[in-house]
């Protein structure tokens, strides 16, 4: 073929590929966020506020137990924002330089709260209610690695219980799977933050208000590794802004 048909042909082909390109949607930016599973709910409703606010953003959620969270980003895992549902998991990531540096900030407080199946006849309204026989089976966080779990054994250790009623124990793996077994009725109680039981309120009940632990804030910080740490900063920027804590208080979260 004529070395000049061929160079038309490959500016052809070129131009059909500028076409395309000019054609196709700018890909938007995705901002991935690691977050406490107990915060759900009100992030789910923060993330259309957010993404109107900043055009081009898609924020993606990554939702579980504070504690395989930070294994995770650890592990080099694609995390922008990480909120946790405690200090003690948050400064494990900082000791290990994971946070960048000056972002770390207490956004919301939570409370811990004993629940029982909406149902529930045996008439719990406190912890010692629990060691009676008619409690087989109480649903708690894994104290290893959820936080909700650390809180419950602070809690029921203060009150001197949390060895007498330990055989009882069905450990979950974050917050909402305690808060499904008692709400599907396969515990006799449990143990999850105010906010949970709050989502749950048409399946458990709330029993007690538990005391004798560390006070409940939860930190939010950017991560170190973020390739998107200024977004990374307006999203935590947002989560305490008034339009950010306005979502959140409806869902039952408090001022740290």
């Amino acid at each position: 073929m004529h070395s000049g048909v061929l160079k038309r042909l490959a500016g052809l082909v070129l131009l059909a590929f500028v076409l395309v390109g000019a054609a196709a949607p700018l890909r938007a930016a995705d901002l991935t966020v690691s977050a406490a599973a107990s915060l759900t709910n009100a992030f789910q409703e923060l993330k259309p506020l957010f993404e109107k606010a900043n055009p081009g953003v898609n924020v993606l959620f990554n939702f579980a137990a504070s504690g395989p969270l930070l294994k995770q980003i650890e592990a080099g895992a694609p995390v922008d924002v990480f909120a946790s549902a405690d200090q003690e998991t948050m400064d494990q990531a900082a000791s290990k330089k994971l946070m960048a540096e000056g972002t770390r900030k207490d956004f919301v407080a939570n409370s811990l709260v004993m629940i029982t199946p909406s149902d529930s006849k045996l008439g719990l309204k406190q912890v010692k209610d629990l060691t009676g026989a008619p409690v087989a089976r109480i649903a708690v966080g894994n104290p290893d690695s959820v936080p909700v779990g650390r809180y419950t054994r602070d809690s029921l250790t203060k009150d001197g219980l949390y060895e007498t009623l330990k055989p009882k124990f069905v450990q979950g793996e974050s917050v909402r799977q305690v808060l499904d077994y008692v709400s599907r009725g396969e515990v006799q109680a449990g143990f999850v933050y105010m906010t949970d039981a709050m989502i749950a309120k048409d399946k458990v009940s709330v029993a007690a208000t538990m005391g004798g632990h560390a006070p409940i804030t939860y930190p939010i910080a950017v991560v170190a590794a973020s390739a998107n740490k200024d977004m990374a900063a307006k999203f935590t920027a947002f989560v305490l802004s008034a339009e950010g804590q306005a979502v959140l208080a409806k869902y039952g979260f408090k001022k740290p």
